[in-house]
């Protein structure tokens, strides 16, 4: 059984369910393809392709910092085949990502029969980047295993021509590489595309970076000097930081001293990557007290305001990182362990100012941050500023930008909704039924509205709902033609509800068209006004909802006990007359009454259970009605106080037990008049006779 989605079920040729990558998480897979190397040589291919990414690694990536994970290659075998596989999360840092695009890139310029595979958590990313100029069979529907890098090319594989539309199997493309090399094809328009990031690298590696001189407390900046790479740990500690990691800043709550304290502070210049530096800088905090003061002193003492609060922030991160349980099993955490129990005990000292005095200092420019908004309205029209508003590649991105939507703007073929209109695929058209549309479900449209809906103009004006009234009363006027006379009256009490609704709408374009000129604050307020309408309306309805249900619980309480029936059955009748009678307050006479029920198996028919069978239509007694009631609800009260006994004492009435209460045994089978006066004076007591 196929769900419709693609998924099959248990029993059904099921493969597993569909696998996804983490969000931010990048995946590459490396085979080598050559039916003429064994299984040994194609091994010994993969490890020389680890060996060589090394080598770029060294080259390239001496200063370079990754926000979370490095790239990394694992030798492993997989439906017997070795293959290398890895995985990175870039978090934030998108260049990341491409960074190990180029990396394997350049690499299979050097292996030409390495075939690379690389996609993300949205899939064939190249693709995407790539959109403007795929071919429109390449959708993401039957892109998944065809994408592919080979000496430095991006190769497609493409639709064979009985192959109907769908995504390759990993097997069957690796036997379309291994039979039929040449059937990928290389698009260079996609390919330029695809790759347009890229032609910036490898200068772009060392742009990434970002050199800042601030105040540090020592410790802080020795274990940075050891290892700068720790800085992305430290600030993505501070940046998604919790109530935990907060309180972790506050010895007098976590009754633990600060392993980093804020004090003891040195200039140095630390090293962070572009998005890092962003992090901390954007960041809104409200710092501890010993942070704040530290702050205060940092400013006095002549540093920069700005320089300072990212110095705190810097510090409080390494605090949380160090503390936290969350980042226990972290490596870079392991290691700073490691170097902070070498300095407890002493195989390890902190730097002197001697020492920091000869480390290198950088302080890069800070105007990638400051963006001119006149020349990023330039950059937008499409002209181009001549000083630019701000980080080069953000700019070069946003040319690339205003550039396809310009070639889109161009396209004649394209359409409001970015594709063709004539050659759209059906189903990405929304013909379900709507009461707006001329038509109605087959299920619930009946002959006559079929009639209906065939005068109805089929123009694409009339699909819109109440937008066109003419149209509707055009339609009206049709079908009246057709009416007989006889429906003269109900078609003019359709006009005039046609009419109504008209009018309402009019109404309500208008309301709507002095609400689209007001302004954005004022349209706020009104909206948040309709909101509590809303809520207060719900509420409400749900307190009617609450009335209604415990109405519906009293009145099935009454009639549990008899108290709202009017027409008693014949025993329950008989007795409570007895009982009557028994009492001795109640005329005889006046008790009589007619009871009418029917035969399930006969027809309606009317007996007299008073013992008559004339079928007068004599009505019940009103006084019957109520002895009857009020014996009902004194024996609901099961022998306790009660509003019917309170009633009763209260005129001078002392009921007995009912007779179908009697309890056989016990050497008694009625009742004392001593036990009833006593019962009626102890309420403790009359509960107990009563229950006897």
């Amino acid at each position: 059984m196929d769900s419709g989605d693609g998924l099959k079920w248990f029993g059904e040729g099921f493969d597993g369910f569909p696998k996804k990558l983490p969000e931010d998480v990048v995946e590459y897979i490396i085979f080598i393809i050559d039916t003429r190397l064994s299984d040994i040589q194609t091994r010994e291919r993969l490890q020389a392709f680890q060996r060589a990414l090394q080598d770029l690694k060294k080259k390239f990536l001496k200063e370079y910092i990754w926000q979370r994970d490095e790239i990394k290659l694992d030798l492993v075998r997989e439906n017997d085949r070795w293959l290398l596989k890895g995985q990175t999360n870039y978090g934030d840092s998108v260049a990341d990502e491409w960074l190990i695009v180029y990396f394997l890139r350049e690499l299979s310029r050097e292996f030409k029969d390495a075939w690379i595979r690389i996609y993300d958590t949205d899939g064939e990313f190249l693709l995407i980047e790539a959109a403007n100029a795929l071919p429109k069979w390449l959708t993401p529907e039957v892109a998944e295993h065809r994408v592919w890098i080979n000496t430095h090319r991006m190769l497609i594989i493409p639709l064979g021509k009985e192959e109907e539309p769908a995504p390759l199997k990993l097997s069957d493309a690796f036997t379309i590489l291994g039979d039929t090399p040449g059937r990928p094809q290389q698009y260079p328009r996609v390919e330029k595309e695809a790759f347009h990031r890229l032609k910036n690298y490898p200068t772009a590696i060392a742009e990434n970076q970002h050199h800042a001189t601030i105040p540090l407390p020592r410790k802080v900046a020795h274990i940075l000097h050891t290892n700068p790479s720790y800085i992305s740990s430290a600030v993505e500690a501070f940046y998604l930081r919790d109530p935990i990691s907060l309180r972790l800043l506050q010895p007098e709550k976590s009754k633990s001293a600060l392993v980093f304290p804020p004090e003891d502070f040195v200039s140095v210049s630390v090293r962070f990557t572009k998005v890092l530096y962003a992090q901390l800088l954007g960041q809104h905090w409200n710092p501890t007290p010993q942070y704040e003061s530290a702050i205060d002193l940092l400013v006095k003492s002549g540093h920069p305001q700005e320089k300072s609060e990212v110095a705190i922030k810097l510090s409080a991160g390494m605090q949380i990182l160090a503390s936290h349980t969350l980042f226990a099993d972290k490596k870079a955490v392991r290691e700073i362990n490691l170097l902070l129990e070498d300095m407890e005990s002493g195989d390890d000292t902190v730097p002197t100012d001697a020492e920091i005095a000869t480390w290198p200092e950088r302080e890069d420019d800070e105007s990638w941050l400051d963006i001119d908004f006149s020349e990023f309205e330039k950059e937008l029209q499409g002209k181009g500023g001549d000083k630019g508003f701000g980080d080069k590649n953000a700019q070069d991105n946003l040319k690339k930008m205003v550039e396809r939507f310009n070639t889109f703007l161009a396209d004649d073929q394209a359409g409001h909704e970015g594709a063709n209109a004539v050659e759209r695929d059906p189903m990405d058209e929304d013909n379900d039924s709507d009461p707006g549309r001329g038509w109605e479900d087959p299920e619930s449209s009946s002959d006559d509205d079929e009639e209906e809906q065939t005068g109805a103009s089929t123009s694409p004006s009339s699909t819109k709902p109440a937008s066109q009234p003419e149209a509707r009363i055009k339609s009206k006027a049709a079908r009246a033609d057709d009416e007989d006379d006889d429906s003269g009256s109900e078609s003019e009490e359709e006009e005039e509800n046609q009419a109504a609704i008209d009018a309402e709408y009019a109404e309500y374009e208008k309301y709507f068209e002095k609400y689209m000129t007001l302004p954005p604050h004022e349209k706020a307020m009104l909206t948040e006004d309709a909101r509590e309408l809303a809520r207060a309306q719900d509420a409400e309805n749900e307190e009617d909802e609450e009335i209604r249900k415990l109405t519906e619980a009293m009145e099935a309480e009454l009639f549990g006990h008899g108290a709202l029936n009017l027409n008693p059955p014949a025993e329950k009748a008989s007795k409570t007359l007895k009982s009557v009678e028994k009492a001795g307050k109640v005329d005889k006479g006046k008790a009589k009454a007619k009871v009418s029920f029917a035969e399930p198996e006969d027809d309606v028919e009317e007996i007299d259970r008073g013992g008559r069978e004339e079928g007068d239509e004599e009505l019940l007694d009103e006084d019957y009605n109520l002895v009857q009631n009020m014996l009902a609800a004194f024996k609901g009260q099961a022998g306790a106080a009660g509003p019917a006994g309170n009633m009763l004492r209260a005129m001078g009435i002392q009921l007995p037990q009912d007779a179908d209460d009697e309890v056989q045994g016990s050497g008694s089978k009625g009742y004392s008049n001593v036990g009833e006066g006593r019962a009626s004076e102890n309420p403790m007591r009359k509960q107990d006779w009563y229950m006897k």
